[in-house]
């Protein structure tokens, strides 16, 4: 399985994000299928060969994807578009800091 993790912070506020993690879920959902549900600020979702949460907070918010076997050949485009995702709605972050890569599970 492959994992990827995304940290940014952001100016919005609580309520402001959480509207933009939803959104941002049910356009995904229309798209390529799944579910999510909220668990307090954490936006939880799966779908076949994925699974994850968005943990949003008032100031900053973790993106963590799990890939299964089939869509981790795909990993490096998914969290290419993640990104140019939160460049876009957040403002390019400090990618020392931004994106940190867990190690591959074996």
């Amino acid at each position: 399985m492959s994992t990827i993790l995304i940290r940014r912070q952001h100016d919005l506020g609580l309520a402001k994000a959480r509207r933009l993690a939803e959104s941002v879920a049910r356009q995904l959902q229309e798209d390529y299928g799944g579910t999510f549900s909220w668990s307090g600020n954490d936006l939880e979702f799966r779908r076949t060969g994925a699974s994850g949460a968005v943990a949003v907070s008032r100031d900053g918010f973790e993106v963590r994807v799990e890939l299964g076997f089939l869509l981790s050949a795909l990993r490096s485009r998914i969290e290419r578009e993640i990104v140019k995702f939160c460049d876009a709605h957040f403002g390019v972050g400090d990618r020392a800091g931004a994106m940190k890569r867990p190690r591959r599970a074996t």
